[in-house]
């Protein structure tokens, strides 16, 4: 088999494989211990916030970072020793694509077309004509809608396996974004694996299959929308007291956030069953117990509140990851790259 050729098997297996990985930086631990495992035709999203490790994990994906210590595979090949095939297997747009802004559409489609094969062109043609596009005007006259689209068409004209965007939809219009984010489900339904880094709750919901939820550089959260959505409840239990205690939940039910107002207690609980919500109003001095199901951007907020925020590490120092890219944990650790080239991923 060719270098450049991924390993067939892992493929249909699984698309990524992120075991125990660790980034240290001189001042802050952007990584610790991620886990991830994602599968073919999936459309994966990971949240966080500014400074939770996305933008460290995707260059690490794609063969710009080397992690301190973990392994990693995307589609078959070890990102930090195959970086090229690696690339050659997916499509890259993030929130700002460098796009040459002297370059007509159709030129810098040209342009990469030259680092892939004779298909390349004409996928990208076609993609900007479904966009209508004009292919003769310069890119520095595009609006940030018709560039993202543009970064879109030359992510996909090469065919990846697996397409990664970082934050693609920050600034775009209502109509640009919903049109970009069906895209991504059109492109689930093929087989091809999406994997999009975000903080926007409500894109999610729309798109994704699974979601992990990382935090200070852990995965704190990591199922099916549907199995998060089925475990995780909002409760609100009204007492005839404000001064009255309750007892915690029992096991296997987590109590992910709790507030006090009045005599009304508010809780989000992961893994609570009709039992528990039973005994819970037979209580004395409970009056109503209303529960429904926890929206995902609720759930978002209790995994990522301040109660959870106890020990996290220094504030960062640059970079919206939350460390210096230059400036490595261990002195011998080669330098990488700051950002991964859009045009030609």
């Amino acid at each position: 088999m060719p270098p450049s050729e991924p390993n067939k098997s892992a493929i249909n297996d699984s698309v990524i494989k992120v075991n125990d990985v660790h980034m240290h930086f001189r001042r802050t631990s952007a990584l610790q211990g991620v886990n991830l495992t994602i599968e073919q035709g999936t459309v994966f999203a990971l949240l966080g916030e500014n400074g939770a490790g996305k933008t460290t994990l995707i260059r690490i994906l794609t063969g710009f970072q080397m992690p301190t210590s973990g392994s990693v595979t995307v589609c078959g090949l070890h990102p930090a020793e195959k970086p090229d095939a690696v690339r050659r297997q997916i499509g890259y747009v993030s929130d700002a694509p460098s796009l040459y802004p002297w370059m007509t559409v159709d030129q810098i489609g040209g342009f990469a077309a030259s680092l892939y094969d004779q298909d390349f062109l004409p996928r990208f043609r076609s993609s900007i004509a479904d966009y209508a596009i004009d292919a003769h005007q310069k890119i520095k006259h595009l609006s940030k809608g018709q560039r993202a689209k543009v970064a879109l068409s030359l992510a996909l004209a090469h065919d990846p396996s697996l397409l990664i965007l970082d934050e693609p939809t920050s600034g775009l219009d209502p109509k640009v974004r919903k049109s970009f984010l069906e895209s991504m489900i059109d492109r689930a339904a093929t087989g091809q694996t999406v994997f999009l880094s975000s903080h926007q709750i409500s894109e999610v919901e729309r798109v994704a299959d699974r979601v992990a939820i990382l935090h200070h550089g852990k995965i704190v959260l990591d199922g099916t929308l549907e199995d998060i959505r089925q475990s995780v409840f909002h409760i609100i239990v009204e007492v005839d007291d404000p001064l009255r205690a309750l007892p915690a939940l029992p096991s296997p039910a987590v109590t992910l956030s709790e507030e006090t107002r009045g005599r009304s207690r508010q809780w989000l609980v992961r893994n609570v069953d009709s039992a528990m919500i039973s005994h819970l109003r037979s209580r004395d001095g409970v009056t109503q117990v209303h529960q429904r199901t926890a929206t995902l951007e609720e759930t978002f907020v209790a995994y990522t509140s301040s109660a959870g925020d106890l020990g996290k590490p220094p504030a960062p120092p640059n970079d919206d990851d939350g460390h210096d890219p230059n400036q490595p944990d261990d002195p011998n650790a080669p330098l990488t790259s700051k950002r991964t080239h859009e045009v030609v991923s």
